[in-house]
C-alpha cells in the first residue's frame, strides 16, 4: 500500500485534469456535472471610427443590454492565429497567370504583406458571450436574448460553434498555443 501512494505522488496531471469537460458537441461544453457551456461570438465593431453621436448610442445600448442579462456570464476575448495560407494561394495563381508587371509587382507585395502577417503571429481577436445551463430550452432562450440584444447595439452575433470552444479552451489551457495533443477532444 505503501508503494502505491508513493506513486501516485510522482504522477504529475495536466490542467486538463482539473476542469469537468467531459465533451464538446452541439456548441456545447457538456461537463462531468451535465451542465452545458454555451454563448454567442460577437463580430468586432470598431465604435471608435464613427461619430460621437453614434458611438454614445452604441455604448448608451450596450449598458441598457448588459442591464438587461438576468443571469451569470463570462465575457471571454480569444485571439485565433489568422489563416491566409488559401488567399497567398489565389495570389500564386494570380501571379503566375499574370504577364502585366504592374500588376505582378502589386501581387508580389500583398504576397511579402501576407508573409509578414505570417511571420508576426498575427492573430484575430474574437469575443464571446458565455454562460453554464443545464436546461436545453433555456440554453436556447438565453442565446437568442443574447443575438437579439446585441444586435440592438448593432453588433452581430451568432451561436459559438464546436470550433470556437475549443480555441477558448486551447487559450485558457496553452496560452493560446494551438495544440495537438493534450486539447479536448470529443470521445
Amino acid at each position: 500500500m505503501l508503494a502505491l501512494a508513493s506513486e501516485n505522488k510522482n504522477v504529475r496531471k495536466s490542467s486538463e485534469d482539473w476542469l469537468p469537460v467531459k465533451n464538446i458537441e452541439n456548441s456545447t461544453i457538456i461537463t462531468y456535472g451535465n451542465n452545458k457551456v454555451s454563448g454567442v461570438k460577437i463580430t468586432p465593431k470598431n465604435i471608435f471610427i464613427l461619430d460621437d453621436s453614434s458611438q454614445n448610442s452604441v455604448l448608451i445600448s450596450l449598458k441598457n443590454f448588459y442591464n438587461m442579462i438576468d443571469f451569470e456570464f463570462w465575457l471571454v476575448v480569444a485571439d485565433r492565429p489568422v489563416d491566409i495560407s488559401i488567399y497567398i494561394s489565389q495570389l500564386q495563381l494570380e501571379l503566375n497567370s499574370t504577364p502585366n508587371q504592374a500588376i505582378r509587382k502589386l501581387i508580389l507585395q500583398d504576397i511579402e504583406k501576407c508573409n509578414t502577417f505570417i511571420n508576426n503571429n498575427v492573430v484575430d481577436t474574437e469575443y464571446y458571450f458565455l454562460f453554464k445551463e443545464k436546461d436545453d430550452d433555456k440554453l436556447q432562450k438565453k442565446i437568442r436574448l443574447l443575438i437579439n440584444g446585441l444586435a440592438t447595439c448593432g453588433l452581430n452575433a451568432k451561436q459559438v460553434s464546436n470550433d470556437d470552444l475549443r480555441v477558448i479552451l486551447d487559450n485558457f489551457l496553452n496560452g493560446g498555443q494551438t495544440t495537438e495533443f493534450g486539447t479536448v477532444i470529443p470521445v
